[in-house]
This record gives C-alpha cells, sequence and structure tokens, in this order.
C-alpha cells in the first residue's frame, strides 16, 4: 500500500496483507500451545510434526509464527524447502542448499552421508536439532517422504537427526495413511489442525491486527461484526474482504470503513424485474 495511504489512516503496514510482520500475526492459545511444544519438545528430540487444514485456515501463520520463536533461539538452524514436488535428485540439492552441503549428482550416497553429518555435528555442539519446514507437503511424492524418513533416523530409529514441520491440506493426511506411509506416520509426535473458527474469535483476530496496525478505530464495531459472519471462519476470506474495502475507501478517502461500504461493494444488485411480452 502507499505511503501516503497508509499516512490517510495512521497505518504502519496494511493489516490485511499476507506480509503482515510476525509479531503483529494473531495466534489462538491453541496455537500458541503448539509452538512451545516444537520449541521445547520437538526442537530437542527431533522427528516430525503436522500441521494440517484447509485453504485460508492458517497454516501458513502458523509456521511463520513457529519459524519466528525459533529464530530468536540461539544455536537453532532452520531451513525451508520450496520445492516440494522436485525429484530425488532436486531434492538433495535444495537440502544441501539449505544445510551448506554440496551435492554430487553421480554421488548420491555422499550426499546422504554428508547431510547427516552435518546434522550430527550441529545436534553435538549445540544439543538441539536442526529444524526443516515444508509446507504444502500434500505435493511431494511418496518417495521423498520415505527419503527424508530414512535420511533423518539413525541408529536403527533410536536416535533422531532433524526437526521436520510438515504442513498441507487433507490431502496429506490421506498420504500418510497409505501403506507406504504408514512408518512415516507413526514417527509423528504432534499434531496441529487448523479449522473454521467462530465469528467472536474471528472478531477477535480483527481486532489484534488492527491494534498492532496502529489503528484500532479503522472499522465501525458493526463493520466488522459483518465481515466476521460473512467470511464463514475462513482468515483469508475475511481478510480479502478487509482488504478490498480499505482499498475503495481510501479511494474515496472516507475516513473511516463502515458497513455501508460494505453493502455497496458486496452486496448483489437485485435482478431487474423482466417486461412483460
Amino acid at each position: 500500500m502507499h505511503k501516503n495511504l497508509l499516512a490517510l489512516y495512521g497505518l504502519k503496514y496494511n493489516p490485511f496483507s499476507a506480509q503482515v510482520p510476525e509479531e503483529a500475526l494473531y495466534q489462538s492459545a491453541k496455537l500458541e500451545q503448539f509452538c512451545w511444544r516444537i520449541e521445547n519438545v520437538l526442537l530437542r528430540e527431533g522427528g516430525f510434526a503436522l500441521v494440517n487444514g484447509e485453504p485460508g485456515t492458517g497454516k501458513s501463520v502458523a509456521l511463520r509464527l513457529i519459524a519466528n520463536r525459533l529464530k530468536n533461539i540461539r544455536d537453532v538452524r532452520t531451513g525451508v524447502i520450496t520445492y516440494p514436488t522436485a525429484r530425488l535428485t532436486d531434492f538433495y540439492r535444495e537440502l544441501g542448499d539449505v544445510f551448506g552441503v554440496a551435492f554430487n549428482y553421480s554421488n548420491q550416497w555422499h550426499g546422504f552421508k554428508s547431510l547427516r553429518e552435518r546434522w550430527a555435528a550441529h545436534l553435538q555442539s549445540t544439543l538441539l536439532r536442526p529444524v526443516l519446514f515444508i509446507d504444502e507437503a500434500q505435493e511431494m511424492p511418496i518417495a521423498l517422504l520415505n527419503e527424508l524418513r530414512v535420511l533423518t533416523s539413525l541408529d536403527f530409529d533410536s536416535n533422531v537427526l532433524l526437526s521436520v514441520v510438515l504442513a498441507g491440506d487433507h490431502r496429506l493426511n490421506e498420504q500418510l495413511r497409505r501403506d507406504e506411509l504408514v512408518p512415516l506416520g507413526s514417527r509423528i509426535k504432534m499434531r496441529f489442525t487448523t479449522e473454521a473458527i467462530g465469528p467472536e474469535q474471528m472478531q477477535e483476530c480483527l481486532s489484534h491486527v488492527l491494534v498492532r496496525a496502529g489503528n484500532p478505530g479503522l472499522m465501525t464495531p458493526e463493520l466488522m461484526q459483518t465481515l466476521c459472519e460473512h467470511a464463514f471462519g475462513n482468515y483469508r476470506a475475511l481478510f480479502n474482504m478487509a482488504a478490498e474495502l480499505l482499498a475503495v475507501a481510501a479511494k474515496q478517502e472516507l475516513t473511516q470503513l463502515d458497513e455501508k461500504l460494505y453493502l455497496e461493494g458486496f452486496t448483489p444488485l437485485a435482478p431487474r424485474n423482466k417486461k412483460p411480452n
């Protein structure tokens, strides 16, 4: 959003953008507890965690909050897989880039061995496992998921070298129930399911982001209630509607967003009566 428009509403940033600062993200009590378990259990014991839910219910926000908490812990090394649909060789190449290990296409065993040695050395010096985030994990081929399980396990599965946070929609849960992935599914230590929430919690979230952005009175209470009721528990739908209203209000140079603006922008026009033949 243009700086002049931010100044118009006294905002530090667009509160409805996907790029809001991590410290401004809304965190429910349930999500805070999950983040605490990642920080105090998974980071020290290693293994797999799962963030699962339908689109728009907060999976990406959960990953951002976890990553933000971990980056403030000394000696924690984190990485993100950005190409979950990769072939096996490309998967190893990205892991090598993330953890600073050279990968030779003609010697995959060397890459496997080097990654495990790098993780083991980090664990020995810090007593903390590196953490790997994989969003859209439902897109990963079964072979890659199984390769990751084997890659992170040491000493007949008695020692785990890496902490892995998988995130995906319902298709990932379905994949983990397949016979080929039962060994991986059984290793998931903690799960967090994002889901549609009620209007009251939705309004709490909206109030939170407006306060953090610097203008808690940007919207009238009536508009906030209307938006939260019509978002049907989906954060993405809520912020998409709010962002559209903010753009319209800025164009009209309105000082506050109200329910009238919503009715003008989102209420469908009544169909015209057909003229009699």
